[in-house]
C-alpha cells in the first residue's frame, strides 16, 4: 500500500485551526446559516465570487464565466432534535431532525437554539436502581417517546421566560478533540469534514496559482440528513456537468459491525470510492487512475441503490451529470464521538485536487465513444 501523503503537509495549521471552530460551531437541519457563514469567511480569498440559494446552501465559484461546470460539494448540516412538547412541569419532548440516534441520547448535554439564545439543558434519564419495575428484570429502554430535555425549569412558564419555543431545535454539546496516533472526534464530522475538505481544495487551487479549464463550484449544501432537499435544489440551478460529491462512510474495523453487509473499511487507509448506479463508472476509472499515478491508498465499496449521499441528487438532475462519490473513512456515525484519521483527510483533498487537474471540458465521459 502506498504511503499516506500526510508527510506532504497539504494542510497547515490554519486550516486545522479553522476545522475546529468550523466542527464545534452547530449547524442543524434547516439551521446552518451560522455554519454557512464561517465557511464562507474561509474560502472567501480562495474564490472569484460567491452565491447562495434561498434554503441556504453556500457556493463559492472559481472561473465563473466558464461554459463547462464541475463541481466538488459536500452537506453543511447535522443532525438535531426539535422541541415539540413543553410539560405544565417544564420538562421538553421532542421529535428528530434527521436520523439522531435516540440511544445515544441519556444523560447527553445539549444546547437548545432559543429566541434568546443557546439554553444549556440535559437528555434526563431514571438512576440505574429506579429503571427496573418490580417483578421485571427487563430494563427501560430510550425511545424517541420517553426521552425528554431538562433545563432547569420548574414549569412551562420558565422555560417559555429561557426562551425556549415549539419548534426550538437542540444540538448535542460535544465537541473537536484530538486523540492519540492520528485520530480525531467530534459531534459533527458528518459532513462538516466535507465542508472543509472541499475548501482546502480550493485553498491549494488558490495558492499554487493552479489555472483550471472550466468552473469550478465549491458547493456546501444543506438539508442532505433529511433526503438530499439541498443538493436536490442547487443541481438543477447549477446544471453541471460533473460532480464530484464528498461525505463520511463507515470504518466497519470496529465490533458490531457485519463485513459481510457493510464492506471492508478502516480509518486510516485512504478515502473510499463506491461503485453504485448513481456512480459514473468513466469518472470513477478516471478517480481510481488518479489515486494510482498519484499513490495515494483508496478503499472500495458498493451499495445496491442508493449512495445514501448527495450523489444522487447531482447523478439524476437535469440530463443526468456524471457524478463520483469519494468518502472518508468514519468511526461511530450519528454519535457525538465520530471519529476519523488526519491521513485520510490529507489524502482525500489530495485526491479531489488532482482529479480537478486530470478533468477538462475534453474528458470524454460517454460510455457510447
Amino acid at each position: 500500500m502506498a504511503k499516506a501523503t500526510s508527510k506532504q503537509n497539504l494542510l497547515t495549521p490554519d486550516s486545522y485551526k479553522f476545522l475546529k471552530e468550523y466542527v464545534n460551531n452547530a449547524s442543524p437541519t434547516g439551521f446552518e446559516s451560522s455554519g454557512q457563514k464561517l465557511w464562507m469567511k474561509y474560502l472567501e480569498p480562495y474564490v472569484d465570487e460567491f452565491f447562495t440559494d434561498p434554503y441556504g446552501t453556500a457556493v463559492g465559484v472559481i472561473n465563473p464565466k466558464a461554459s463547462f461546470k464541475v463541481v466538488i460539494e459536500a452537506h453543511a448540516d447535522e443532525i438535531s432534535w426539535f422541541v415539540n412538547y413543553i410539560t405544565p412541569e417544564g420538562l421538553l419532548y421532542l421529535k428528530r431532525n434527521g436520523g439522531v440516534d435516540h440511544q445515544i441520547a441519556p444523560s447527553m448535554r445539549v444546547n437548545i437554539h432559543g429566541k434568546k439564545g443557546i439554553v444549556k439543558a440535559v437528555f434526563g434519564w431514571p438512576a440505574i436502581h429506579t429503571r427496573i419495575n418490580s417483578g421485571d428484570s427487563k430494563e427501560t429502554n430510550p425511545k424517541v417517546d420517553n426521552l425528554f430535555l431538562d433545563c432547569g425549569a420548574s414549569n412551562k412558564k420558565q422555560v417559555e421566560d429561557l426562551g425556549i419555543h415549539v419548534g426550538a431545535v437542540a444540538t448535542y454539546e460535544d465537541g473537536f478533540e484530538e486523540l492519540a496516533n492520528g485520530f480525531m472526534i467530534a459531534r459533527a464530522f458528518d459532513n462538516r469534514i466535507g465542508g472543509f475538505m472541499i475548501a482546502e481544495v480550493a485553498r491549494l487551487l488558490k495558492e499554487r496559482k493552479q489555472k483550471l479549464p472550466f468552473g469550478l463550484y465549491i458547493v456546501n449544501a444543506v438539508q442532505e440528513e433529511i433526503g438530499l432537499r439541498g443538493a436536490e435544489m442547487i443541481a438543477r440551478r447549477i446544471k453541471p456537468d460533473v460532480a464530484i460529491i464528498t461525505d463520511v462512510t463507515h470504518d466497519s474495523s470496529t465490533p458490531m459491525i457485519n463485513k459481510i453487509v457493510e464492506g471492508d473499511c478502516t480509518c486510516g487507509k485512504g478515502p473510499s470510492l463506491c461503485y453504485g448506479p448513481a456512480v459514473h463508472n468513466k469518472l470513477l476509472q478516471l478517480v481510481q487512475g488518479v489515486a494510482t499515478k498519484s499513490k495515494i491508498p483508496v478503499q472500495l465499496r458498493t451499495v445496491s441503490r442508493s449512495t445514501g449521499t448527495d450523489t444522487e441528487s447531482f447523478a439524476y438532475a437535469n440530463d443526468g451529470c456524471p457524478s463520483v462519490l469519494i468518502s472518508i473513512p468514519l468511526r461511530y456515525m450519528h454519535t457525538t464521538v465520530e471519529m476519523l484519521h488526519r491521513d485520510d483527510i490529507e489524502n482525500t483533498v489530495k485526491l479531489m485536487y488532482d482529479t480537478l487537474l486530470q478533468i477538462s471540458p475534453k474528458t470524454n465521459l460517454s460510455y457510447f465513444s
